[in-house]
């Protein structure tokens, strides 16, 4: 991916690391566009950065996506990035007498129908382009789940799998594609503390080691991968894979009893 000079569309780009990567490539003189369900915010970051664009979009909702799409290759016919970043996560109760199945629903939704919706929907104008990158979200936890996120930790799992199908469907295309996979990071993704819990990554430390892969690294394996997140992302192929998935368990049981007995919202250690 080129560093400047590109059109970049940004789903979830109101807030985290959505937002903070909208701001880097804005300043990197790139036309960025980024579209998130809250117009307010959307009114907010691009009265901050001009040039920069917001688009409303709520990518549960499968019309708007398509309406949504089409706006895009009729307004955009130079659109050559696609940042598919949007995505919730939320604890979920499996062994309860009754399972909240709308949850999971929701998730998938937005973590992976979504996505899937808006990448076909702009992949023929992508691949019109000389150079045209597509970046995807996924999670360190797809590869050592938490267990009290298991839809969400199931729903990157699917992202990873399905990015590695179209990485190789698309490699004669001059579509690249991207999985950007973050670790534990100071978003409110799992809650307002996480933005602030010290054993988090900082967003800007995380946002700047991302933008140094991308500038300087061979990335023909399709993986943004930071340092942090290399111990997840290579779990499954070390002998004490069983040990780190407990002990990433343990560690969230933990932390989820002394957050239901003082009232704090529960943490999400990666995205």
């Amino acid at each position: 991916m080129r560093p400047t000079g590109n059109t970049v569309l940004i789903t979830g780009g109101t807030s985290g690391i959505g937002r903070a990567l909208a701001e880097v490539f804005h300043r990197r003189c790139n036309q960025v566009i980024i579209a998130g369900r809250r117009q307010c915010l959307l009114d907010e970051i691009t009265a901050a950065h001009p040039g920069m664009l917001g688009m409303r979009l709520d990518v549960d909702d499968s019309w708007e996506v398509d309406a949504f799409a089409a706006r895009i290759r009729a307004q955009f016919p130079q659109l050559n990035v696609l940042v598919n970043n949007a995505g919730i996560s939320r604890t979920e109760d499996l062994a309860a007498d009754t399972v909240d199945f709308f949850t999971a629903l929701s998730i998938l939704q937005t973590n992976i129908v979504g996505v899937l919706q808006l990448t076909a929907a702009l992949l023929p104008t992508l691949k019109q382009q000389a150079h045209s990158t597509i970046i995807t979200t996924s999670s360190g936890l797809a590869f050592v789940p938490r267990a009290n996120l298991p839809t969400y930790c199931a729903s990157k799992a699917f992202l990873h799998s399905w990015l590695q199908s179209l990485r190789f469907q698309l490699r004669e295309t001059p579509v690249e594609v991207l999985e950007l996979i973050p670790p534990y990071v100071q978003t409110e993704l799992g809650g307002p503390s996480q933005a602030t819990d010290p054993t988090a990554l900082p967003l800007a430390d995380y946002i700047a080691e991302v933008m140094q892969i991308l500038d300087e690294s061979d990335l023909s394996h399709g993986e943004i991968l930071v340092n942090r997140v290399k111990a997840l992302r290579w779990a499954e192929n070390s002998d004490d894979y069983v040990q780190k998935f407990m002990a990433l368990n343990h560690q969230t049981a933990i932390t989820s009893s002394r957050s239901s007995i003082v009232g704090e919202p529960r943490r999400n250690p990666a995205h």
